[in-house]
């Protein structure tokens, strides 16, 4: 009897493995190692995922002297390339990349693009532009594209060169050594397109001014890399940059009454701003809060002014991958010096808007800046460069470049603003400003790996908005935020490392998915400490240089200790969604063979089956049996309780205690509940399974297992929990932590959750007002805050 308790007992607690079916077994699929998927390594890139003793990245250095054409919206610019080959290859040519060739006619992401024309509507303008393959927003009048007029050596000799859409191959007189460098040069022009979310120009019809957003504006080197070689795939669009590194002088001349602000230092401030501009300056060096350095008073005047001549605005940018500007007359800028980080080296906040970006820009853009550096700089590294700034572009969306960004965000006309579009634009400044780390500094190739600069770049955005406010009402992180999206159709869903242009859904696939993926890690996988540790070591690591996916992967692994392929494998490569299903719970209990216990719930059971419908009823009668009439009918068993404890019962349970083991006997007399639970996963996606147990006593408790439980069988799988307690109700994923996309089948026993509906009556829609409008209609205050319109 002691055996068979004790084999019995190991058995439940092994969680009943041979109980499964073994021809479900998957160690060789799920649960195998990533392998061959991932790169060989090698002394450039190794297995631990840091850069190798022999890692190598090209660099290219740039003069560039441009115009801003403001009467015909275009840019008139010669580029200097200094251009150093790293590589331990000899190059006979060199590529650039020509992104403004997206906007030809003949472009490959144009003539790509698919459409229908609409029933309600369209426009000439958006007809030809659907004819022409193009976007909406293109002036058909205009030779959209670069026109090259020049490609020269140092010595001023012509160039060989070939354009092939969006790239340019420069060939060379004699093929350039390792650690070489060639100078030549490139003159070009260019339309500026209406602003399309990363780069144009926004025109403001009842003055007549320009608002100018520029980037991805000049000729740029594309990376040859012990990656890919050259990385010259077109750029139709969607995936975005792949660049190097290097110094920048540029030199910019714009209409004398605009406000440029640019990627790097200024460094002739004393010639373009007005002494008061000067002293403004001065005192934000110095403040804890922004210091209006234009105000809006002469914002307004400028822009009722005609332009009267030009001046030049020069900058310098160092070990940057790229650069880009923002110019206008009708800027308002704002700005901050402060010790981000607390260790003596300030480091510049800075907004510019127009005013119809205030009351929101005013109050909220260069704290938020700031925000986002101290931030950002706790998780990975110090933020390396003298000033980051966040610029107003139009309505909503965002765009990142070295130290400056684009950002949406517009209140109403009349200065009130919802609560959406004030969370909307703090977090869109936040997650453009945050990009300077992923990829301006870690410098990813996002035209291949969107997720590597988005996905790491949102979920980081994530932690700095609860940072910002505990109550932050956060979009992309938490898993259930892209529980919607895994439960699509697989026929429109694409592994995150799909490459960018060939994926439906980019923001859900490339930042929302990779952004929950590493919150999982975090909270519920690894834990903050493993997790925080290994996502700082990939920062510090692959700072101002080039990391794949596989050198993430491996560093996450190797900094923490954690085998994580299994996720990579099912989070990132794969489409299946997280789909768990408590399908059962089998209750156990110990005989214990005490009598007090054992007899006391057979009779509550024998209660419990007595008491029937004709029962019930029949106990209105029971005073008019026969025995209750006539006491001489009734005998011994009329008196006798089959429960009643007696001293044999008591002496039998004595004996059986003395036959078991200490062990064995402290199980029998501990009283402990053994539950069978019954987990299914329907999604083919494993993840840890988590319990939450609420007793009877009104407590409740939470198991967790690792995703290493479904390694015998990724199917079903079949786990004891053993209790003090009774358990009452039974909910697989209680805190939402695993993206389960249909958790009405998590609990047991099930729990039924109404459908609500509304009564209604019929009407026409109208846009509602916003809080700050409906407050003021009602004679509150409608707080707008400090901007000064």
């Amino acid at each position: 009897m002691k055996k068979l308790l004790s084999l019995m007992l190991a058995f439940l607690l092994a969680g009943v493995v041979w109980a499964q079916n073994p021809n479900n077994y998957k160690a060789n699929d799920t649960f195998e190692q990533l392998g061959t998927a991932l790169p060989t390594p090698n002394t450039y890139r190794t297995a631990s995922g840091a850069p190798g003793k022999e890692y190598w990245q090209q660099r290219a250095d740039y003069d560039i002297k441009a115009e801003l054409d403001d009467e015909n919206q275009r840019i008139i610019g010669t580029e200097t390339i200094t251009f150093f080959n790293n590589s331990p290859d000899d190059l006979p040519y060199i590529w650039l990349q020509l992104d403004q060739n997206l906007f030809k006619e003949d472009a490959i992401g144009g003539l790509s693009r698919t459409g229908t024309i609409s029933e309600k509507g369209m426009s000439t303008r958006q007809l030809q532009a659907m004819n022409a393959g193009r976007g909406a927003s293109l002036d058909p009048k205009k030779q959209f594209g670069y026109n090259i007029t020049a490609v020269k050596d140092k010595a001023g000799k012509a160039l060989p060169h070939t354009i092939v859409g969006t790239m340019m191959r420069i060939d060379l007189p004699t093929a350039m050594k390792p650690n070489t460098n060639v100078v030549f040069s490139v003159d070009w022009n260019y339309y500026i397109t209406e602003y399309y979310g990363r780069s144009g120009y926004e025109f403001y019809e009842k003055d007549g001014n320009y608002n100018y957003f520029i980037a991805h504006w000049f000729p740029r080197l594309a990376p040859y890399d012990d990656v890919n070689g050259w990385n010259h795939k077109q750029f139709l669009g969607q995936g975005e940059f792949s660049l190097i590194f290097g110094n920048y002088k540029v030199a910019l001349t714009v209409p004398n009454d605009h406000i440029v602000a640019a990627s790097g230092e200024c460094q002739n401030y004393n010639q373009v701003l007005t002494s008061d501009q000067k002293k403004r300056m001065k005192d934000a060096e110095n403040a804890t809060t922004p210091v209006i350095i234009v105000t809006q008073d002469e914002a307004i005047q400028a822009e009722k002014n005609k332009p009267t001549g030009k001046k030049t605005w020069i900058y310098k940018a160092d070990n940057v991958r790229d650069f880009a500007f923002a110019s206008s007359r009708r800027f308002i800028w704002d700005a901050m010096k402060t010790d981000v980080y607390g260790n003596g080296r300030k480091i510049w906040s800075m907004s510019f808007y127009p005013k119809e970006g205030n009351p929101l820009w005013e109050q909220y853009s260069t704290r938020a800046v700031e925000h986002t550096l101290r931030s950002y700089g706790k998780r990975t590294f110090e933020y390396p460069y003298p000033v980051a700034i966040s610029c107003h572009a139009t309505s909503g969306g965002g765009m990142e470049y070295p130290m400056i960004s684009f950002n949406g965000g517009r209140p109403e006309a009349d200065g009130t603003y919802s609560e959406g579009v004030k969370y909307g634009m703090i977090g869109v400044i936040i997650h453009e400003v945050g990009h300077n780390f992923f990829p301006m500094i870690v410098n990813s190739d996002e035209r291949n790996w969107t997720w590597m600069d988005e996905g790491l770049n949102t979920f980081c955005q994530y932690l700095a908005e609860k940072e910002w406010d505990y109550n932050y009402p956060t979009r992309r992180g938490e898993a259930q935020s892209v529980t919607d999206y895994m439960a699509s159709d697989k026929a429109v869903l694409s592994p995150i490392m799909a490459q960018s242009d060939n994926v439906i859904g980019l923001g859900p696939n490339a930042y929302a998915k990779p952004a929950a993926g590493l919150n999982i890690l975090r909270e519920t996988i690894m834990g903050r400490e493993l997790f925080d540790y290994a996502f700082k070591e990939y920062a510090n690591r692959w700072k101002f240089k080039s990391p794949t996916p596989a050198d993430f992967f491996r560093t996450m692994e190797d900094a923490s200790g954690v085998d994580l392929d299994w996720f990579w494998k099912g989070w990132f490569y794969g489409v299946q969604p997280v789909d768990q299903a408590l399908v059962s719970v089998d209750w156990f209990s110990v005989d214990t063979q005490n009598p007090e216990i054992e007899k006391e719930l057979a009779r509550q059971e024998d209660a419990r089956k007595k008491n029937t419908i004709s029962k019930q009823r029949d106990a209105l009668t029971k005073d008019q049996t026969v025995v209750a009439q006539d006491s001489s009918m009734a005998d011994f068993y009329n008196r006798y309780d089959e429960f009643k404890v007696t001293a044999q019962d008591r002496k039998k349970y004595e004996d059986y205690l003395a036959s078991l083991s200490p062990e064995d006997r402290d199980l029998v007399q501990s009283n402990t509940n053994f539950y069978t639970l019954s987990v299914k996963n329907k999604g083919g996606l494993v993840m840890p399974v988590i319990v939450k147990m609420e007793f009877e006593d009104g407590t409740d408790s939470v198991a967790r297992f690792p995703a290493e439980i479904w390694r015998f069988n990724d199917q079903q799988i079949n786990k004891v929990i053993s209790t003090k307690k009774k358990v009452v109700q039974w909910t697989l994923d209680p805190y939402f932590e695993i993206a389960d996309i249909d958790t009405a089948d998590n609990s047991f026993p099930p729990v039924a959750k109404p459908t609500r509906f509304q009564i209604y009556k019929q009407q026409q829609y109208q846009r509602p007002m916003n809080p700050m409008q409906a407050e003021q209609k009602s004679g509150g205050a409608g707080r707008l805050g400090t901007g000064n319109r």
